[in-house]
Formats: C-alpha cells, sequence, structure tokens
C-alpha cells in the first residue's frame, strides 16, 4: 500500500522525532509514505478572517500537488497541518464563490474542488491498517506504561473537521491499547497547551502547559502523548522552568505518538531520533526496558 504524505515544515527540522518514527512505522506495517513533491508550508494556523482567501491559497495548493501525483489521499501527522489542509479542503468543497477566487490565484495550478481527502495518521492507522493488524504487529508491548493522551486543540477542533467526536475522544486510547498500554483519562486532554502565547505571553501559556501535564499526573499518568511540535515544546520543553516554580510536582516523560508506535514495533532507537526529545524520554523507557543505547543522531 502507498500514501501521499504532507510533511509540513516543522518535521523536517525541530519535529524530525515525529516524521522519522513515523515513516519507519509505517513501512514495518508494510505502507509506504510518498512524500508530495513541492509541498510548500501549509500556513500554519488557518484564518479567522472569512474574507482572508489569499491565506487558502497555501494550503489548497498543497492538496492540488497530492491530486497531481494521482492520490486521492493524503496523510497528514502534525495536528495543525491536518486542521489547515482539512479546513480549507472543506471551503473548496462547499463554496462554490470563495473556490472560484482561490481558483483564480493560481495561474500555474489546476482548478481543485475538494477532490482529495485529508486524513490524520491516527485515522489512517484505524481505518485504512486497522487496530487488529496493528497489534498483531506489536513486537515490545507497553505494557506497564500508564500513559496519558494529550489532544489539544486542532484535532477535535471544529467539529466539521474534528478526527472524531469532541466529548469524549477514544481513537488514541484504542491506539495505546493496540500498542500494550494502558491510556489514562485525564480532565485537561483538549484543553488547548498555550499554543503562540509562550512567546507573546509565556507566563500564561506555562500556567496552563503545568495545568495539562499535573492533570495528567493526578490522574496517574507516568508520561504524556501528542501529535503536535508546538505541543510538544510547551508540554515538553518548558518543563525545566515549570519545575523550579512548582508547576508540576515531578517531570513527565512526553512522546510523539509515533515515537511510541516504533517502540512497540521494536524498531531501532534510532528511528525515535531520541536526542530530538527530552532526556527523560528515553530514560523512562529504559527504565521499563523498552529501549536500548543512546540512538544515533541523523
Amino acid at each position: 500500500m502507498k500514501v501521499s504524505y504532507y510533511p509540513g515544515c516543522t518535521l523536517k527540522t525541530k519535529a524530525r522525532n515525529l516524521e522519522e518514527s513515523a515513516v519507519a512505522s509505517l513501512a514495518a506495517l508494510g505502507v509506504e509514505m510518498e512524500e508530495i513533491s513541492r509541498w510548500n508550508c501549509c500556513g500554519a494556523v488557518h484564518s479567522l478572517s472569512d474574507d482572508d482567501l489569499i491565506h487558502q491559497v497555501a494550503p489548497v495548493r498543497d492538496l492540488i500537488r497530492a491530486m497531481e501525483q494521482g492520490s486521492d489521499t493524503v496523510v497528514t501527522l502534525c495536528s495543525m497541518c491536518y486542521n489547515t489542509l482539512a479546513r480549507a479542503n472543506r471551503l473548496m468543497r462547499e463554496d462554490d464563490v470563495k473556490r472560484g477566487t482561490i481558483n483564480a490565484f493560481m495561474d500555474e495550478e489546476r482548478d481543485y474542488a475538494g477532490e482529495v481527502e485529508v486524513v490524520h495518521f491516527l485515522t489512517f492507522l484505524r481505518d485504512r491498517v486497522g487496530w487488529e493488524t496493528l497489534r498483531s504487529k506489536v513486537k515490545k508491548p507497553l505494557a506497564g506504561m500508564k500513559v496519558a493522551p494529550y489532544y489539544g486543540c486542532t484535532l477535535l477542533r471544529p467539529r466539521e473537521v474534528a478526527i472524531e467526536a469532541t466529548g469524549h475522544p477514544t481513537l488514541m486510547k484504542e491506539f495505546l491499547s493496540a500498542l500494550g498500554a494502558e491510556a489514562v483519562d485525564f480532565a485537561d486532554k483538549t484543553l488547548c497547551c498555550g499554543s503562540y502565547q509562550i512567546l507573546a505571553h509565556p507566563e500564561a501559556a506555562l500556567d496552563v502547559s503545568g495545568r495539562i501535564l499535573q492533570s495528567a499526573l493526578d490522574a496517574g499518568a507516568d508520561s504524556l502523548i501528542l501529535t503536535c511540535p508546538l505541543c510538544e515544546f510547551n508540554l515538553g520543553k518548558t518543563q525545566k522552568k515549570l519545575l523550579p516554580s512548582r508547576k508540576i510536582s515531578r517531570e513527565v516523560p512526553v512522546y510523539y505518538f509515533t515515537q511510541l508506535l516504533a517502540v512497540a514495533l521494536g524498531l531501532d532507537d534510532a528511528v525515535c531520533r531520541f536526542d530530538l526529545s527530552d532526556a527523560s524520554a528515553l530514560e523512562f523507557l529504559k527504565c521499563k526496558k523498552l529501549a536500548g543505547g543512546q540512538p544515533q543522531a541523523g
């Protein structure tokens, strides 16, 4: 099986631990991720202004690239990229006037009317691979891990493009169960991590990051998974600031969901790029005898 794949910008730099673990994992599951050619930044966030149509050109161009590649589906990993592409796609399918204007902006590209389906990696695993198939491929069950699944904002909002119903999401729980881990539900799993407020109002962002992490700890989790590079920064990289200020009671190992997928499939530590994660991530897996030595940097 082959599927078109949109990486987005951060996955080629600071979030290579998200991308490389995902590509290696799907290969182990018999799926080839074919990166779309000539992709550009999707814009990172969907414009909040209804008449800001020029903002939609970037994500639509990416969808056209997938269509030109002969694909009817494009898979994304970053939840913000998923949200941006899926909302632009919905606009092109449902609004004749705006679709015409956006297509008119592009001189070189063919017209686009939403022919490509935008799918998040988690949904692809559930619907195209299947939990039973995934469970049968697990070589290192994550037994003994109590993992809090963190959704954040953009996987579940707005409801028109949500990967599942917002109220009681279960997709990550099903994913963790297939890997042999215990999913720990916690109250703040869909609370915004602070997003770009970490730059504009860092103290406010640190307050909410601390709340999310402590909520997971209070629920009994020993680690946390997520899907977004910005969430990984706010919930992972900021813990050195959260600990001294006592916003969290102890360190929480934070993983991209694809890193734990690769571990469970028995892949080499190197594909998980733990060198880009906080040291606690690899150390915790070593304590659980799920990971070995220091991975090679690529």
